[in-house]
């Protein structure tokens, strides 16, 4: 990569973690490429040069979230417990990522079709992880809700005042559906 690829690479990056930041502090409607471009010094055509609309920030955004998750479960866990405490320790990491592409859908975003191709390596992890391949899809999607259900309300505050330990929790629903409990 020759010295100008990298200035727009290193210049692409600073203008996602300006995103993030904006994310963290107004949510994702908010988010404003003349505002970040107003932070780096720069004017907001100047940034159009990096990404071409808010939409193409976002899909780089949600691109480099998925991509983060499928880096730590790919080759970390090899049982479903396990597997889901990664994942719940990536979501606390940084939940404005984990909000962004298993909340509530950005309005007036659509993504390009290939912007959630990379969630199908966490799938296909889950999926081999489930165990038993004539029902590991059936698991894993049961893993999945189960999952991202307790990490919702546990990122949304809604355990707060309880007496809940969300980690016990999630490992209850872990072993619940290692016994075969299909409750709903």
């Amino acid at each position: 990569m020759g010295p100008r690829e990298r200035y727009r690479e290193q210049v692409r990056d600073e203008v996602k973690q300006h995103a993030w930041e904006q994310i963290a502090t107004a949510g994702v409607p908010a988010l404003s490429l003349n505002a970040i471009a107003k932070q780096m010094g720069m004017s907001g055509p100047a940034l159009y040069r990096y990404f071409a609309n808010r939409d193409e920030l976002i899909t780089a955004l949600i691109r480099d979230a998925y991509q983060s998750l499928a880096d730590a479960v790919i080759t970390k866990e090899t049982d479903l417990l396990g597997l889901a405490e990664t994942i719940r320790e990536w979501a606390l990491a940084d939940p404005h990522r984990y909000l962004l592409i298993y909340g509530t859908p950005v309005p007036g975003y659509h993504a390009p079709a290939d912007t959630t191709a990379i969630s199908d390596q966490v799938m296909q992890v889950i999926v081999e992880t489930a165990g038993d391949p004539a029902t590991a899809v059936h698991r894993g999607l049961l893993f999945w809700t189960r999952l991202h259900g307790v990490l919702s309300l546990e990122l949304a505050g809604h355990f707060t005042g309880m007496d809940v330990d969300p980690a016990a929790l999630v490992a209850e629903e872990i072993k619940a559906l290692r016994a075969g409990s299909h409750r709903s």
